[in-house]
């Protein structure tokens, strides 16, 4: 597990979120560089644009485009050189982890040997784990979440992650309803736990623990006997084992 990893659940209301992971990709002095992975569906200069508004917003910054068209590859050893952040943006879960397939076994080790912090917002934050739910509505035909959160999946689906967390993320959680979602994968065991988040709240893990910060909440999913779940809401300012 990394400890420079900040997972947002989404939402646009508070810059202030991205404030922790720019003074970690700043390490003390100046304006960092943040690379932006974009998924380029045909808007991506246009989305980049808007989390570079909200990056400076928070702090001084030097926001830096990455744009992978749909259904193209992420090769991230050029792309990190003179990055000091990485920041992986929303949009389609599933076509984030097409984008960087290729490079899931690579990223985490190139992240840490030159020292960048990574954040995730939206789909960048499901991707953190190990195992991701990418998106889906319905388990084994009956519904779990509305039908518009399922991110053009209709079954819901797990995909092998970066593993920069040892937990699944869920996002949007009061806004969408995704929080069942994230109980039933982890109820029938297909990931070790999970996270649900909400927008515009901020989840900052290192040294074991997890902090949350921001203006929703974040929901930890356990699993319990006989396939049931445990579920604890953390507000801003508590903090969680990761484990």
């Amino acid at each position: 597990m990394s400890g420079r990893v900040f997972l947002i659940g989404g939402g646009w209301d508070a810059a202030e979120v991205y404030e922790p992971f720019l003074r970690a990709a700043a390490g003390g002095g100046g304006a960092p560089r943040v690379g932006c992975l974009v998924l380029d569906e045909g808007d991506g200069a246009a989305q980049f644009e808007r989390y570079a508004a909200a990056l400076r917003e928070a702090g001084p910054c030097t926001p830096v485009p990455l744009l992978v068209p749909l259904g193209g590859r992420w090769e991230p050893e050029a792309a990190l050189d003179g990055v000091d952040g990485l920041l992986v943006c929303g949009g389609l879960t599933p076509a984030y982890q097409d984008a960087l397939a290729g490079c899931l076994g690579r990223l985490p080790g190139l992240l840490a040997a030159r020292g960048v912090p990574y954040a995730g917002f939206s789909a960048g934050a499901a991707l953190a784990a190990r195992r991701a739910v990418v998106g889906g509505w319905l388990v084994a035909g009956v519904p779990v979440c509305p039908e518009e959160t399922g991110e053009d999946l209709a079954e819901v689906e797990v995909r092998a992650g970066l593993g920069l967390v040892p937990f699944a993320v869920d996002v949007h959680a009061a806004q969408w309803g995704t929080l069942p979602r994230l109980v039933t994968v982890v109820g029938r065991g297909e990931v070790p736990y999970g996270v649900a988040v909400d927008e515009n709240t901020l989840l900052e893990v290192g040294a074991g623990e997890v902090r949350v910060s921001g203006a929703g909440r974040v929901h930890v999913v356990r699993p319990g006997g006989d396939g049931g779940v445990s579920v604890r809401a953390y507000g801003a300012g508590e903090v969680f084992r990761a484990e």
